[in-house]
C-alpha cells in the first residue's frame, strides 16, 4: 500500500475505534464505573489531564484509542470499591458492553443522514428517460420484444417514466403483471410484463432489475477502464487504464453491470473488445474467467477483471425525513449483509478467503478517498462502522458480544463464573483472535498485485 493509503486507513479506522470506545466510556460513566483512562491512540502518553479520576490522554501511536475501566481485566485483584466494573449489576455491565457497537451504528446512521441531506450523489440515468441497454434473451422483459436502445414509454400507471419510476414501480409490483409499452425504431408496442421475483421489495435492487430485463442505459459514453486487476483476463489481454470499451462482440454496452450480464449469457466464451486508446481504435481478444461474484452469496460469475470509472452523477439534497429513511435502509442492508456472509461461511458456500483484513480495507478506503465526490468515502466509512459494530456483537469472548454472552450465562446460573475459568476462556479466545487476524492478513497478502503475478 502507498503512504497515502496507509494514512487514510489510520484516520478512518482510528475514528471508528475512537467512537466505539467513546460509547463504552459514556455509559460506564453514567453507570458510575470508575474510568481510569480515556486515551486517543496507544503507547506512550504525550499530553493529557486528569479530571474526575479519569486520565484523558493523547498517546504516541494514532491508532484509535481505548477506555480503561477499574476491574475490567480478568485476573485483576478484586476489591470492594463500588467503582470497579465487576461490582456493578450485570445489566449495567451488559449496557456498557453493547454501548460500543451501538456507537458505531449511530455514527454510520449520522454519516449517511448528513450525506443524504447535504450531498446525495445520484446517477444521472436514474432521473432520465428509461432507455434500455443490452437485453438478456432469458429475461421476462426480453420476451416482450424490447431490444437494446429502446425507450420504455409506459410502466404500470406511469407514462414516459424515468428509470427511478420504473425501479420504484417494479419493486411495488413484484410477482404481478403491469402495463408495459416501449418504442423501437419509432414504432410503439403496447403489451404487459409479469415481474417474477423471489423475495420482497426490500431485496429489490438494480441487479434485481437487470435479472428481469429492466436494463438502464447508464451513460452515453463507452465504459472507461480505471485499472485492470493484476493477473486478470483483462490484464493478460493487454487492457490498460483509461482504455474505452466501445463494443464487445460488436454489441454496444454502456455499463459494467450490464457487461457482466452479457458475459454470463455467453457462458465464458472468448470475446472481442473494440477499444479506444488515446483516440486510436484497436481490437483486444479476451477470455472471461469464472470467479466469486462479490455479492456475499458465494455465487460465481464470469468477469474480465478491471475497475471502471463510475457513470456520471448529479448531486441532490434530500429532506431530513427522506434522509433518515434512506440512512436507515442503508444501515439495514449493510448489517444484513454481514449476517448473510457469516451464515454463508457456516454453511460452507462462502470461502473465508473472501474476508479482508487491514490491507484489503486500506485499499477500499483509498479507492473511496480517490473517487470523485464525498459520497464514496462517507458510505465506505459508514459501512466500516457498521461492520465493526456487527463484528463486536459476535458472541465470542474478548469481543463485546462475548462479554454479554458470558454475563447472560452468569445471570442464568445467578452466580459469577470462577475467575480461573474466565481466565482460560479469555486466553483461548485471544489465541483464536490472533490466528483469525493472521488468516485475514494472509488473505490480503495473497491478493496483492505482485503475488497475483507470481501465481499466474
Amino acid at each position: 500500500m502507498s503512504l497515502s493509503a496507509i494514512v487514510q486507513l489510520l484516520l478512518v479506522l482510528g475514528l471508528m475505534v475512537l467512537v466505539h470506545e467513546f460509547g463504552h466510556f459514556v455509559v460506564a460513566k453514567w453507570c458510575g464505573v470508575r474510568v481510569e483512562a480515556f486515551a486517543i491512540g496507544f503507547g506512550k502518553r504525550l499530553v493529557g489531564f486528569v479530571h474526575g479520576g479519569t486520565d484523558y490522554r493523547i498517546n504516541a501511536l494514532p491508532l484509535g484509542g481505548y477506555v480503561k475501566m477499574a476491574g475490567e481485566i480478568p485476573g485483576e485483584e478484586t476489591s470492594e470499591d463500588p467503582g470497579d466494573l465487576n461490582n456493578h449489576p450485570r445489566w449495567q455491565r451488559m449496557l456498557i458492553a453493547v454501548a460500543g457497537p451501538v456507537a458505531n451504528f449511530v455514527l454510520a446512521f449520522g454519516l449517511m443522514t448528513g450525506a443524504y441531506m447535504l450531498h446525495n450523489e445520484v446517477n444521472e440515468y436514474v432521473s432520465g428517460p428509461a432507455v434500455t441497454d443490452y437485453e438478456s434473451p432469458t429475461t421476462a422483459a426480453a420476451k416482450t420484444g424490447i431490444q437494446s436502445g429502446d425507450t420504455i414509454v409506459q410502466f404500470d400507471s406511469v407514462s414516459n417514466p424515468t428509470w427511478e419510476d420504473v425501479l420504484n414501480h417494479a419493486a411495488l409490483n413484484l410477482n404481478q403483471t403491469v402495463r408495459f409499452s416501449f418504442v423501437h425504431d419509432g414504432k410503439r408496442t403496447d403489451t404487459t410484463l409479469f415481474l417474477p421475483f423471489k423475495g420482497s421489495s426490500d431485496d429489490f435492487s438494480v441487479d434485481s432489475a437487470l435479472a428481469l430485463g429492466l436494463v438502464p442505459k447508464m451513460q452515453d459514453q463507452p465504459i472507461k477502464v480505471k485499472e485492470p486487476v493484476a493477473g486478470s483476463p483483462a490484464d493478460r489481454a493487454g487492457l490498460k487504464a483509461n482504455d474505452q470499451i466501445v463494443t464487445i462482440d460488436g454489441l454496444t454496452i454502456r455499463s459494467v453491470p450490464v457487461l457482466l450480464w452479457y458475459l454470463n449469457d455467453q457462458k465464458g466464451k472468448p470475446a472481442v473488445l473494440s477499444v479506444l486508446r488515446d483516440g486510436q481504435p484497436l481490437t483486444i481478444n479476451v477470455t472471461p474467467e469464472l470467479a466469486d461474484s462479490g455479492d456475499g452469496t458465494g455465487s460465481k460469475a464470469y468477469h474480465l477483471g478491471f475497475r471502471a470509472f463510475e457513470p456520471p452523477v448529479k448531486v441532490e439534497q434530500l429532506s431530513f425525513s427522506k434522509s433518515v429513511s434512506a440512512s436507515l435502509e442503508f444501515n439495514k442492508k449493510k448489517s444484513l449483509l454481514v449476517v448473510d456472509v457469516l451464515k454463508g461461511m457456516f454453511e460452507r458456500h462462502i470461502s473465508v478467503k473472501s474476508l479482508s483484513g487491514p490491507i484489503g480495507i486500506g485499499q477500499v478506503v483509498h479507492e473511496a478517498a480517490e473517487a470523485q465526490g464525498w459520497m464514496p468515502l462517507i458510505s465506505t466509512m459508514a459501512m466500516i462502522s457498521v461492520n465493526l459494530g456487527m463484528f463486536n456483537l459476535l458472541p465470542f469472548p474478548i469481543l463485546d458480544g462475548g462479554m454479554i454472552f458470558l454475563l447472560l450465562i452468569e445471570s442464568a446460573f445467578r452466580r459469577d463464573l470462577p475467575m480461573p475459568i474466565k481466565e482460560r476462556i479469555y486466553q483461548v479466545a485471544f489465541v483464536c483472535i490472533v490466528l483469525f487476524a493472521a488468516m485475514v492478513i494472509f488473505n490480503d497478502i495473497t491478493k496483492l498485485p505482485f503475488i497475483v503475478r507470481l501465481k499466474s
